[in-house]
């Protein structure tokens, strides 16, 4: 290396004096241009070697240029820090007055002195080892960055993990001010946006010893998360490898991503370190293979045969070029400062004082804004002062003594095994840590160190749900939740892994609420919390919950009485509103047959009370079919057909209904649903700290009506007494409920929907989807049935519950057609009836010498008369017309039955005496009669 070092120090020599001499000969123009780097940096040494391959190869290429480049070397030491490198620089500002200044800093703060510098005097800075996003040219115009910045890779670092589906990743990078620090905003931002997360950043000084790293990654492989992500120099990352290999980090189920820090520099990293990093994937700046790049290899390796070349090497290089060009394009480029301090002399005057201001700064600056070529790196063209963002990354795999190509990432197409690939198809295989092609899952629950923290409520209203045991010695926890719950451990094979932390004060009760609990899995007191959880909306929004493992929702229960002992069981089957739609229907279908009837059918004339009585009689006496009365008129009997209709299908339901009730269901509700319990002001029960109190201010009870208990034995008694009129939980605490008194409470339909218990884990915790799908295979195997036969956790049954809803009272809902169909039909027949009437006593309403009153009184005299234009009295005889007209007007104002009627009538009492009479006085004869 020495060797090599020498070599590169003689050949600068040479060529700043070759470059004299053929000024001086050619009449060509020698511009000053400074090189900083540290002593021993060897991406300083590298660079610089490029640098002076670059100078010489491109003006043997340009022989026509009128401008060479004279370099001025100025090392600094590193334990010098910002000292060495901010003296450097004003070394070749003050003294050489260098144009421009090609700096190889490797911290942040040593670039940002360089770059105040080179913005004071106006010289353009330009730098290919800056990559930390802190350091930019956002307010530092003549700074010029052609490296690739570490924020441009973290687009194909989240497209790694997304593909792979990893859900946490742990950061790991030097704890400096730029180049370490820089990418971990960028890498937050990015992994948010696929829903991964950050459980721990983890930074590490650059003078850490060997003992710091250890206790690292002790900490490391305590956690959970097994995917890591290193951003660190060469050398560090070197030093956490070997150790890492030794703590047996680098085998089967751990993750390792390289940033480009390392990667780009993996050909110079020793064998030992190569060994350790079997598995690792790497992103690495993409290089485009050309022709000219295979032959600069080719001569790189002939002349530095041990100093291996990467990315860095080919920036320098393209920087120089870049530079050589903009220095022909300005108009006098060895323009010397022009000194614009004006000192007085009380003054004193300071190193930074006497620096002046370059001339052809500005001019130089535009030039290298607008160079534009292709350079060994692929595209050289200068954006905001800095190179663009990289449209594709090499990806790797450490295997063996080097590395795998195993695909790229690009921008438009994301991972692809080859950059011909029409579209997004992944990797190529990876071989992964612990040579295995399994892919890791990203997670372990760690065999040493900290086990799971579980946390479980402290509660006796159901003990067959949870139950805590506390001694002074040992904490004993059991039920129907923790049996599941021990079920989904043993399925994933972690039964050891874990411990029970009740949630309870010192005197063993419950230490808040349930909402209180599950935060301190937010608060990371606890890793997992266990019981009955129930999975709401708004403790979702900051923690994960698995899959449910009971049923869901809320749901009421209240009492039962046996309506079999009720006197007035009868009335049931029908609703009040029913009963009374039927009532009225009836009289207004015996209202409707005796205006259709009362003037042609004499079976229904007679004294008001015998009429009311024989009307009323024929409409209720259709219910069982045994009417007497015979109906005339074509309308009455369409009235009456459909009404038989319809009493029909209303006897039928309410017989079908009756027995429903009388030989099935015994058990009814002493509550029909929430609406009654608000409309008369019952009391309601809720279980102590159950979010379901919230629930029921929502639906409209009020605080005072609300009543909590908190053991069940508290709700027998406040159910069996009064105290409540119903209780409103969940359908797992109602069954056990329900399953020790199964006659004489009854569930309701669910009001509430939830999606029932289940386990609360923290935000994207990788356990989530490991612990659901064991949850499924519980569930769906025996052993659920087994849990549940074993604390009484049954079904209720459910043939009760739907009893109730078959055996409900009929409603007017289920007949208000019927009822319609009744009414049209009526009322039709009563508009015909009226229509024809008013048009055969059109003389009379139309008679305007007589007052509306009394036109009135004389249509209702008419309408009391029997018809005698119907076919039922046509048939009298022609000579006793005047006489019969004249007993009929008589009897219809008394109600008496005439006999000269050609249908003899029913016989009755009235009948028969009238008829008589009526028969003398008008000397009908026997065969009339």
């Amino acid at each position: 290396m020495k060797v090599a070092m020498l070599r590169g120090l003689s050949m600068l020599l040479l060529l700043w004096l070759f470059a004299t001499t053929k000024a001086a000969e050619n009449g060509t123009i020698a511009v000053d241009v400074g090189v900083i780097y540290g002593e021993d940096s060897e991406l300083g040494k590298m660079g610089f070697n490029s640098i002076q391959m670059a100078l010489s190869e491109f003006y043997n290429t340009h022989g026509h240029y009128k401008t060479r480049i004279a370099l001025h070397t100025r090392l600094y030491h590193p334990n010098d820090s910002i000292v060495g490198a901010a003296s450097a620089a004003l070394y070749l500002l003050k003294y050489t007055q260098v144009k421009a200044i090609i700096e190889a800093t490797t911290t942040s703060m040593d670039a940002e002195f360089v770059i105040q510098l080179g913005e004071r005097a106006q010289v353009p800075i330009i730098s290919y080892l800056s990559t930390s996003p802190c350091v930019s040219s956002g307010e530092c115009s003549y700074f010029i960055s052609v490296a690739q910045k570490d924020s441009a890779q973290v687009k194909a670092i989240s497209a790694l993990i997304q593909a792979f589906q990893w859900k946490d990743v742990i950061p790991i990078y030097v704890d400096n001010n730029g180049y370490g620090v820089g990418i971990i905003p960028y890498l937050d931002d990015a992994l948010q946006k696929i829903n991964a997360r950050i459980p721990s950043h983890e930074a590490i000084s650059m003078t850490a010893t060997d003992d710091e790293i250890l206790q690292l990654l002790h900490k490391l492989k305590a956690m959970q998360t097994r995917v890591f992500v290193a951003h660190l120099s060469p050398t560090l990352a070197s030093r956490l490898f070997l150790l890492a290999n030794e703590l047996k980090m680098m085998g089967q189920g751990y993750v390792w991503i390289a940033t480009t820090r390392i990667s780009n520099e993996l050909g110079s990293l020793d064998e030992n370190v190569i060994e350790s990093m079997q598995g690792v994937v790497g992103v690495q700046t993409y290089v485009p293979e050309t022709n000219e790049l295979k032959h600069f290899n080719s001569r790189w390796e002939r002349e530095f045969e041990d100093m291996k070349l990467n990315v860095m090497g080919l920036w320098a290089y393209d920087a120089a070029c870049a530079l050589a060009r903009a220095v022909e394009q300005v108009t006098a480029p060895n323009s010397g400062f022009k000194n614009t301090q004006i000192m007085s002399g009380n003054e004193e005057v300071t190193e930074l004082d006497s620096v002046g201001v370059s001339s052809v700064g500005p001019e130089l600056l535009k030039a290298l804004h607008d160079t534009s070529f292709i350079g060994l790196a692929g595209n050289f063209n200068l954006a905001d002062a800095q190179l663009g963002s990289l449209s594709a990354y090499k990806i790797i795999n450490v295997f063996g003594k080097g590395s795998n190509e195993i695909g790229f990432w690009t921008s438009q197409k994301g991972l692809v095994p080859n950059l011909k690939s029409a579209s997004n198809s992944g990797l190529r295989p990876i071989i992964w840590p612990g040579d295995v092609t399994t892919l890791p899952k990203g997670w372990e629950i760690p065999a040493s160190g900290r086990r799971l923290k579980v946390g479980v409520p402290v509660k006796a209203v159901y003990e067959q749900l949870v139950n805590v045991t506390q001694t002074p010695n040992s904490t004993h926890v059991s039920g129907f939740c923790i049996d599941i719950f021990e079920a989904v451990m043993k399925n994933l094979n972690y039964s050891n892994h874990y411990y029970y932390i009740p949630y309870a004060k010192p005197d063993g009760t419950l230490a808040g609420s349930y909402d209180e609990l599950v935060y301190q899995v937010f608060l990371q007191k606890y890793d997992v919390v266990v019981g009955d959880i129930t999975i709401i909306a708004n403790r979702s929004s900051y923690l994960d919950f698995t899959l449910p493992y009971t049923e869901s929702g809320v749901t009421i229960v209240v009492p039962v009485r046996d309506d079999k002992q009720s006197a007035w069981v009868f009335l049931k089957p029908l609703t009040w509103e029913l009963w009374v739609a039927i009532l009225c229907a009836f009289l207004f279908i015996a209202f409707a047959i005796w205006v259709l009837e009362h003037r042609i059918n004499d079976e229904f004339r007679g004294p008001p009370l015998h009429q009311a009585g024989t009307y009323l009689f024929y409409s209720f006496s259709m219910m069982v079919f045994a009417q007497r009365e015979n109906v005339l008129s074509n309308l009455t009997r369409c009235v009456v057909v459909v009404w038989v209709f319809v009493v029909l299908v209303l006897t039928q339901s309410y017989t079908a209904s009756l027995t429903s009730m009388l030989t099935v269901q015994r058990l009814q509700p002493t509550v029909t649903g929430v609406d009654e319990l608000l409309s008369t002001g019952a009391y309601v029960g809720f279980q102590d700290g159950s979010f379901v109190k919230g629930l029921l201010v929502q639906k409209g009870f009020h605080e005072s009506k609300l009543v909590s208990y908190n053991t069940s034995d508290n709700l027998d008694d406040l159910l069996s007494n009064g105290g409540i009129a119903a209780v409103f939980d969940e359908i797992p605490y109602m069954r056990t409920f329900i399953a020790a008194n199964p006659s004489k409470y009854i569930m309701m339909q669910p009001i509430y929907k939830t999606d029932g218990f289940g386990f609360a884990l923290p935000k994207g915790s990788p356990l989530v989807s490991e612990f659901s799908g064991a949850i499924l295979r519980v569930t769906e195997g025996d052993e659920m049935s087994t849990i549940e036969r074993k604390w009484g956790m049954q079904e209720y049954n459910s043939t009760d519950q739907g009893n109730i809803e078959t055996s409900a009272s009929l409603s007017l809902d289920s007949f208000w057609g019927l009822f319609l169909i009744v009414g049209v039909a009526t009322g039709s027949s009563l508009l015909i009836f009226l229509v024809q009437f008013l048009y055969e006593q059109r003389d009379i309403w139309m008679d305007s010498d007589v007052s509306v009153w009394s036109r009135t009184r004389m249509l209702a005299e008419a309408f009391k008369k029997r018809d005698m234009g119907a076919h039922t009295f046509r048939k009298r005889g022609t000579q006793n017309d005047e006489t019969d007209q004249t007993s009929i007007d008589g009897d219809g104002a008394d109600g008496n039955t005439p006999t000269n009627s050609n249908i003899p009538p029913r016989q009755s009492n009235y009948s028969d005496k009238i008829e008589d009479d009526l028969s003398l006085s008008a000397g009908a004869s026997p065969s009339r009669l």
